[in-house]
């Protein structure tokens, strides 16, 4: 039982040692492990209009537009704005949802595609005219999760063959002490 011992912590360490990088191996994506869930999904298109008075920015979600309207110089939300926005062809006015924030909703759901953004800002000190784009993507598809190399899979099977070598030669020895006690004993 001692031999026994003697023979199989050996084994055992080198399974270990030749596991434990393949554990730690990067693959393809050069990560460890499935990629971490998305909260939401895409992120939402978004433009941005700014002038040296405002900074515009806004957040498509289909029909829906927020608007989140900030001075330029320090950052802060615009109190008490007017804002009127020029979607393409489409003409609206925004309303207020809360300091420096709108919202529009448009007609249709814009295409995919560049589709010009004009906003006319008016306060009680000043009025400018800010101009940017809305840069729709059309939807895209899943991508399949890559294929498992074969040279991924090729290691785990010598892996694996080397084990049960390993396990068989122990195996073997076991045996062949066994069987010398045996021709020892009167």
């Amino acid at each position: 039982m001692n031999s026994c011992k003697r023979f199989l912590a050996p084994a055992v360490l080198l399974l270990a040692a030749w596991l434990n990088p393949m554990t730690a191996a990067a693959g393809d994506g050069h990560d460890h492990g499935a990629p971490a869930q998305s909260a939401g999904g895409p992120a939402l298109p978004r433009f941005t209009a700014q002038s040296e008075l405002f900074e515009l920015v806004g957040v498509v979600n289909d029909r829906q537009i927020k608007l989140y309207l900030d001075h330029s110089a320090n950052n802060a939300p615009v109190k008490d704005a007017k804002l009127e926005l020029e979607i393409g062809a489409e003409k609206l006015q925004a309303q207020p949802q809360g300091e420096g924030e709108f919202s529009v909703t448009l007609a249709q759901p814009l295409k995919p595609g560049v589709t010009p953004v004009t906003a006319t800002v008016s306060t009680a000190q000043d009025s400018d005219l800010l101009a940017g784009e809305i840069d729709i993507h059309a939807a895209a598809k899943a991508e399949a999760p890559p294929a498992q190399g074969w040279q991924d899979t090729a290691k785990w099977v010598l892996g694996g063959l080397m084990a049960l070598g390993l396990m068989m030669s122990l195996a073997g020895r076991l045996l062949a002490r066994r069987q010398a006690q045996k021709r020892q004993e009167p």
